[in-house]
């Protein structure tokens, strides 16, 4: 299997292509599917190993999934670690597909003076959430415009043309989240989330993470009484308004913190999967619009 992280200096041959000329691409997850899409455009479409609404965390790769792979020209992921089950798959899949590591060339956050580091970030390289920071993404699109270049040579100016209008967007996004976050009073803007996974998005927009309900990056993690009796503390301490749980995410053990803390539960971000075009969140453009949407509101 030929890797491509970002800018490798490899230069691969094109990758086969099907009988009408379109490559088959794939990407790990829906909202990078969606990304990806938007790079590739008319050129092929973008196909999403995971279902939608599946939480990659929990995702295990059946036999179909492994012959996908093996099939496809193209294959997208995230990259990080937050895949762990890629490097397996790729042994079992064969096949002579490019790999694109859309996250290649970021560099994991920092953890603030009041986050713990916890030993599963050693194990994703760190904090692999990358995306939910628009301005990450446009490294994504630029590393995946680079490698469906080098797959598909004869569409690198449509690449080009494609990454240069959704890279627009997406600054386009970052200012639209930061008009809403200034509605927000400084001292409110504290997050307290179901797992770790908002750091990046904090960083940008200047919110202080307080705790997470699973104070883990990886959502399949377990949470201690000790732990839990923290997190009440801190939100009390911190007057943190609301605890923001993701979609799929059991609310048992927020809304047992919430009639401690007398804080609000806001339940239905989309971190890891965009939703059905009739959903709320089809792409990631609304995915994060919803995101920022629902923070503010409940933060204001």
């Amino acid at each position: 299997l030929l890797i491509l992280f970002g800018l490798a200096a490899c230069q691969p041959e094109p990758a086969p292509q099907t009988e009408n000329g379109a490559l088959r691409e794939m990407a790990a997850e829906t909202f990078l599917a969606d990304i990806a899409q938007q790079v590739a455009g008319e050129r092929g479409s973008v196909e999403s190993l995971m279902p939608l609404g599946l939480d990659p965390h929990a995702f295990e790769p059946t036999p179909r999934d492994v012959t996908r792979i093996a099939e496809s020209d193209v294959l997208i992921v995230n990259g990080a670690g937050f895949e762990g089950w890629l490097d397996e798959v790729l042994k079992n899949a064969g096949g002579n597909a490019v790999l694109i590591e859309a996250s290649a060339g970021l560099t994991s956050r920092t953890p603030g003076p009041s986050e713990e580091v916890h030993a599963d970030e050693e194990e994703h390289e760190g904090d692999p959430h990358f995306w939910l920071d628009p301005l990450n993404v446009i490294v994504y699109v630029e590393n995946i415009r680079d490698g469906l270049s080098q797959a598909d040579p004869q569409g690198k100016d449509t690449y080009a043309q494609n990454a240069a209008a959704y890279i627009e967007a997406l600054r386009a996004l970052d200012a639209e989240i930061r008009v809403q976050v200034e509605t927000v009073p400084p001292e409110r803007r504290v997050l307290v989330t179901n797992h770790e996974s908002f750091g990046y998005f904090a960083d940008r927009y200047g919110f202080t993470l307080a705790g997470a309900v699973i104070p883990s990056a990886n959502s399949s993690a377990e949470t201690s009484a000790q732990q839990l009796a923290a997190l009440i503390d801190t939100i009390r301490q911190s007057g943190a308004p609301a605890i923001f749980l993701e979609t799929g995410a059991n609310p048992k053990l927020a809304e047992q913190i919430a009639a401690e803390t007398g804080a609000q539960v806001v339940t239905d971000l989309y971190t890891h999967s965009v939703t059905a075009p009739d959903g709320d969140a089809p792409t990631y453009l609304d995915m994060m619009r919803r995101n920022a949407a629902l923070i503010t509101a409940a933060l204001r």
